[in-house]
């Protein structure tokens, strides 16, 4: 298997595990619980911008073109409006 593969795939996973932490933490009430399950989302953020940065310097990741100030403008008026 390529590199490259190997980082995406692992990115992805990464991301995968990221959103399950998102739906478990506040649905817990045991507060050990949700303090573990808060720093382990920490650690694993970590590992994520680790291997978004190593995925950045080899060109296995490009970013998207920025938002021009216009779009950026365009999203928040759909929020502050209550368009959404």
């Amino acid at each position: 298997m390529q590199e490259k593969t190997m980082v995406s795939d692992t990115l992805a996973s990464i991301n995968g595990e990221l959103v399950r932490f998102g739906e478990m933490i506040p649905q817990t009430e045991n507060k050990e619980l949700k303090s573990a399950l808060k720093q382990m989302r920490a650690t694993c953020e970590q590992s994520q911008e680790q291997l978004y940065e190593i995925a950045r310097e080899k060109s296995y990741y490009v970013p998207a073109q920025k938002a021009s100030q216009e779009e950026v403008d365009h999203v928040k008026g759909l929020f502050t409006s209550g368009t959404l």
